[in-house]
């Protein structure tokens, strides 16, 4: 992976809704109604084919069915007909490219797999090439080279791009790595502009739109921002215009329209329905006899559901005094000329020498080596665990995988029965009866089930309990209430009221409600992740939660002579370096703080309320190749765990890391070294599949039953692959053999009869 060189422009762009200030000129804002939209459909990102019966693409993230949709454009009906459909798990983006070897191609990537496939965008929609490349990807955007037309796409995930070439190639097709280089922000949308040569992308939460120069080279991208718009970055598209194109920019429910330059000339504001909320634009520029100007679609999303809609362009661009180009092309013609060379066999630029016209030198693909691009080779060379059979391609030894080769695979055991539609983070309790009849705590944040679930260590779901939208769950053991009653707490930060919620755990493992069980917090504060801390110092126990802003609040738990809880705040300060913060984890015997940030790594702080502002001593790092080393994290950093030693020295920190669905373990003492990363394929039986874009992780090593004799990993799993195909709507954990994590020694640096409640 390459570096970038990041330069800020110095612009001051102008926002959609400017004010008039000093004489300044309002720019013009323009209705854009809803002209037809599709049925309900998990939707983020729109795709425009033209062709003699124009369609419109659009990803389908449902879990149940995945895949993309095509709708019709030639249609006067305001719910656009479906032509056909590709189901294949949850995916995000899709997207046409055009005249690669006499075929109009699809491309789109599914998240349970991290597989990129092409698909003929004729003949019934035959799939022709595919590519795994693990991560989780927020935006494609293809590219044709009008020199050498050459076809490309950029994918864009966490603070990384990759440029791919897409071709046929001895009557194959194959998509081929180009490079991969570093980004400020996780994109979130891009345009590509062929005119002024640039690709626009925005990042999540955040007003800046950067661009950087399309190239065919393997030279890493110069990237700067070119402007920032007036709100948050929702989507862009490029209108190709006669003489220079325009750079559509969605905001909430309003459109943007800026030069290439981001000089600003006007907004739409989308209109005919309730608190729209837009995303993934993309615009067709031909005519229909509905839409003699075209259209601009878009995912929406609004008060009575979800899906893709049109407007008509023609209205806004005649008031916005734009010009309308329907002859634009995306298949026209492009030169022939030569960048990819068989003096390069076909596997690099040939580059021309500055010194002498004749003399050409080859410029490799990723993989690719030697003088001509002939040999191969293999990041980290498979890191030791496989073979390099391939440009970048690794066979990997068994028991290893992800990566280069360097996860070590393990198996789960069982998963628990699916429940709630949008789980987080899993505990686990402790009987105090008897191990066996110890429980798997989860959570539901979405609003549809919202609350807390209990499974037996067979995975079966024993009860679920109502909760505004509790996020990250913790057990708190032993807490002494006021009427002269021990009780265990289950504690989470619930997101719909912005509270502290506490639930009592009865000894035989069911939940129930508290007294004083719903805590507020500060005011203006929106709650995110939360951990829980008793000071081996004072004997008091504390409630930690952050924001996303990274703003953590320590609270001290006590309760009322009659039993009732409250909360008073100790402590209040900003985490990490003041990016997102969720996950976090106390270290009770060394009375630690650990914190995960999950574009940046895993923090560590005082858990004790004695410093006000505390400094943060940064255990591992977020990084991308080539700057990525072993004990490196991959964002994002989600939940946190720790695995007690039988030393306050011993024990293990587990870490996931979202976008590569794995977690890395580092020793519980400073300097907390790294010890491995593992990821969860598939059961050996097949009855379990693997874990995808996870989430929340807890672990204990206690022994429990025959299944868990030496410890136990409970991980969320987002995509849950049904046996018969598909994906269910609703998540899973996913539970382990910690013997299977930490296998030789590492196995006896953890203790197997810890008493949480000594």
């Amino acid at each position: 992976m390459k570096s970038f060189s990041f330069v800020r422009d110095v612009v001051v762009a102008c926002g959609v809704l400017q004010s008039v200030v000093h004489g300044a000129t309002v720019a013009l804002q323009v209705d854009l109604p809803i002209s037809a939209s599709t049925p309900d459909v998990e939707s983020d990102i729109s795709a425009v084919y033209y062709s003699s019966h124009p369609l419109l693409f659009g990803n389908d993230g449902s879990a149940a069915t995945g895949g993309y949709h095509a709708w019709s454009l030639d249609s006067n009906a305001a719910i656009l007909p479906e032509v056909s459909a590709k189901t294949g798990g949850r995916s995000k983006l899709v997207v046409p490219v055009y005249g690669v070897g006499k075929k109009d191609l699809i491309i789109t990537i599914a998240m349970p797999d991290s597989v990129l496939r092409v698909f003929d965008a004729g003949n019934k929609g035959a799939q022709l090439a595919e590519k795994k490349n693990i991560g989780d990807w927020s935006a494609l955007c293809p590219w044709k080279s009008a020199e050498s037309g050459n076809q490309y796409f950029y994918m864009f995930g966490k603070k990384q791009a990759i440029q791919y070439l897409v071709r046929q190639r001895e009557k194959k097709f194959e998509v081929v790595e180009i490079q991969t280089f570093d980004l400020p922000v996780e994109a979130s949308a891009c345009a590509v502009s062929s005119k002024s040569g640039l690709v626009y992308f925005s990042g999540d939460d955040s007003k800046d739109v950067y661009a950087f120069k399309t190239a065919e080279s393997t030279a890493a991208a110069t990237i700067s921002v070119i402007g920032e718009a007036s709100d948050d970055v929702t989507g862009l598209a490029i209108y190709v215009g006669k003489s220079s194109d325009y750079l559509f920019v969605a905001q909430t429910d309003v459109v943007g329209v800026y030069s290439t330059k981001f000089k600003a000339i006007g907004s739409m504001k989308i209109t005919g329905v309730e608190d729209a909320e837009i995303q993934g634009l993309s615009v067709y520029q031909g005519k229909t006899k509905k839409y003699p100007a075209g259209v601009l679609a878009f995912a929406i999303e609004h008060e009575e559901g979800k899906g893709f809609a049109i407007g008509s362009l023609q209205s806004a661009f005649k008031s916005l005094k734009l010009d309308v180009n329907t002859n634009y092309n995306p298949s026209a013609k492009t030169d022939d000329k030569e960048t990819i060379c068989d003096d390069c066999n076909d596997n690099g630029f040939c580059v021309k020498s500055p010194r002498r016209s004749s003399s050409k030198t080859c410029s490799c693909f990723a993989g690719f080596t030697g003088k001509s691009c002939k040999s191969v080779t293999c990041t980290d060379n498979c890191s030791g665990h496989g073979k390099c059979v391939g440009a970048n391609e690794c066979r990997c030894d068994a028991g290893w995988g992800g990566l280069h080769c360097s996860f070590l695979l393990v198996a789960p055991k069982i998963e628990t029965e699916a429940n709630g539609g949008d789980g987080d983070d899993p505990a686990i309790w402790i009987s105090p009866i008897s191990p066996d009849q110890s429980r798997i705590v989860t959570t539901t944040k979405s609003e549809l089930g919202a609350g807390l679930a209990v499974f037996n260590l067979e995975g079966k779901i024993l009860q679920t309990l109502p909760a505004g939208e509790p996020n990250n769950i913790d057990m708190i053991y032993g807490f002494e209430l006021g009427n002269n009653r021990t009780v265990d707490l289950a504690y989470a930060a619930c997101r719909k009221e912005n509270t502290l919620c506490l639930f009592e755990m009865s000894a035989n493992g069911t939940l129930s409600n508290i007294s004083g069980g719903e805590q507020p917090v500060v005011d203006d504060y929106d709650v995110y992740g939360s951990c829980s801390y008793r000071s081996p110092k004072t004997g008091v126990q504390y409630l930690f939660v952050n924001n996303k802003k990274a703003v953590y609040l320590q609270y001290a738990l006590t309760s009322s002579s009659n039993g009732t809880l409250s909360t008073t705040l100790v402590r209040q300060f900003i985490a990490g370096s003041g990016g997102q913060v969720e996950g976090c984890v106390t270290d009770e015997e060394n009375g630690f703080l650990f914190v995960g940030e999950e574009p940046e790594g895993l923090w560590r702080y005082d858990a004790e309320p004695d410093v006000a502002a505390p400094k943060g001593v940064k255990v591992a790092s977020v990084a991308t190749y080539p700057n990525h080393k072993s004990g490196d994290l991959y964002s994002d950093v989600e939940g946190v765990t720790l695995v007690p030693g039988k030393t306050a020295t011993e024990g293990f920190l587990m870490v996931s890391c979202q976008g590569v669905s794995a977690y890395n373990v580092y020793e519980r003492a400073p300097p907390h070294a790294f010890v491995q990363t593992f990821t969860i394929t598939d059961s050996t039986d097949g009855s379990v599949d693997h874990v995808t874009n996870t989430d929340g992780i807890a672990v204990v090593g206690n022994r429990l039953n025959a299944a868990f004799p030496a410890g136990l990993v409970v991980v969320h799993d987002d995509a849950n692959e049904l046996k018969g195909g598909g994906t269910s709507e609703e998540a899973s954990f996913k539970l382990v053999s910690l013997a299977d994590v930490l296998k030789g020694g590492l196995l006896d640096k953890v203790d197997k009869e810890w008493n949480p409640r000594a």
